[in-house]
C-alpha cells in the first residue's frame, strides 16, 4: 500500500499556500530566494475552485496506478511506497494524463539547473520563425521525495486541510474496524 496525502475540502481556505510550498520545495531553495531564480513555477498540486468549495487536487499514489500502467516507456514507477515519474525516461506522450482518474498529472517543460531543456530536432513555427521546442515531461506529486519535513503542502497549510496517510495507519484502521465488527457480532 502506498503513502498518500488526502485533502479535506471543508478545511481548505483557498489561499494557495500549498501550491507555493510545493513549487518551492522542488526548486531546492527557500521561499525568500525562489523569486530571484530563473526557473518556472511548477507546483505538483492544483487548487480547484467551484462555487461552494475549494479543493486541492494531487496524486493519490494509486496502488494500481493507471498512469504507470498506461506509460509506454515505464517512466512512471512505484518506488518507496509512492508513484514517481522518472523524467529522464518520459517522452511527454500524455498517456498518463488520459489514464489518471483524478486529473492529477500534467506535462511541463523539463528543466536542468533552472533552464528549460530544448529539443534540437523538433521545431515550432512561430510568428518570429522556427524555434526549438522544449522537452515536455509528466509532472505529478512525489510526496516531496527527499524533503526531511515530508510533503510541503501538509506542513504549510494554515487550514490544516491535508493529512499524510501512511500504510501502517490504514492497516491499523482496518484492524480496528474488523475488531469492532467482530465484537458487535458477539454482542460485546
Amino acid at each position: 500500500m502506498n503513502t498518500f496525502v488526502v485533502a479535506n475540502p471543508n478545511k481548505c481556505i483557498g489561499c494557495k499556500a500549498c501550491e507555493i510550498a510545493c513549487a518551492v520545495a522542488h526548486l531546492g531553495t527557500s521561499v525568500a530566494t525562489a523569486g530571484f531564480i530563473d526557473a518556472p513555477f511548477s507546483p505538483r498540486i492544483s487548487l480547484v475552485r467551484a462555487e461552494m468549495v475549494t479543493m486541492p487536487i494531487q496524486c493519490r499514489q494509486c496502488d494500481d496506478a493507471p498512469c504507470a500502467n498506461a506509460c509506454p516507456v515505464a517512466a512512471i514507477v512505484n518506488q518507496d511506497n509512492k508513484i514517481v515519474v522518472k523524467p529522464e525516461l518520459c517522452i511527454g506522450c500524455k498517456t498518463c494524463i488520459v489514464a489518471c482518474p483524478f486529473g492529477a498529472i500534467d506535462v511541463v517543460p523539463r528543466c536542468q539547473n533552472g533552464k528549460e531543456q530544448m529539443q534540437m530536432s523538433l521545431n515550432v513555427i512561430t510568428k518570429e520563425g522556427k524555434e526549438n521546442k522544449e522537452v515536455m515531461v509528466a509532472h505529478k506529486c512525489d510526496l516531496c521525495a527527499g524533503r526531511l519535513g515530508g510533503p510541503a503542502c501538509v506542513e504549510v497549510c494554515p487550514g490544516d486541510a491535508f493529512t499524510l496517510v501512511k500504510p501502517e495507519v490504514i492497516n491499523d484502521s482496518i484492524k480496528n474496524k474488523r475488531l469492532s465488527s467482530a465484537l458487535d457480532i458477539i454482542g460485546k
